[in-house]
């Protein structure tokens, strides 16, 4: 079952939603609506102090959300591209936006009782 992609806002938006609860994030305002940048802003801030006071906190966080372990020994590299930090969380809100992604693109209708009748069930 295909449906369109979210839009950019709404996945955004989502994204936060998930990461609000296990990064203890909360955008400045609930009323404007959240940027990628504003998201990515605030969650580097909290990867940063998770990375100084409860790195294994922050990788146990990370191996829930399933972003590959090779992708984090990259962003951990003194040659990465970006700051540690900021290439976690851009992992993380990557990982995040995908699972939005396919949820959407996979999401199956709930079986009607005929349905569920044939199974046996």
């Amino acid at each position: 079952m295909n449906t369109p992609p979210p839009d950019r806002t709404t996945l955004v938006s989502q994204t936060a939603s998930l990461l609000a609860a296990d990064f203890d994030i909360v955008p400045a305002t609930t009323e404007a609506i959240l940027t990628e940048e504003q998201l990515l802003a605030m969650l580097s801030q909290r990867v940063a102090q998770l990375m100084e006071t409860r790195m294994d906190y922050l990788l146990s966080l990370m191996y829930r959300l399933d972003v590959l372990e090779h992708h984090i020994n990259a962003a951990l590299l003194p040659t990465a591209e970006q700051p540690p930090h900021i290439g976690l969380a851009q992992l993380i809100i990557d990982r995040q936006k995908q699972r939005i992604f396919y949820k959407q693109q996979y999401h199956s209708k709930p079986a009607s009782e005929d349905e569920l009748e044939g199974l046996g069930l």
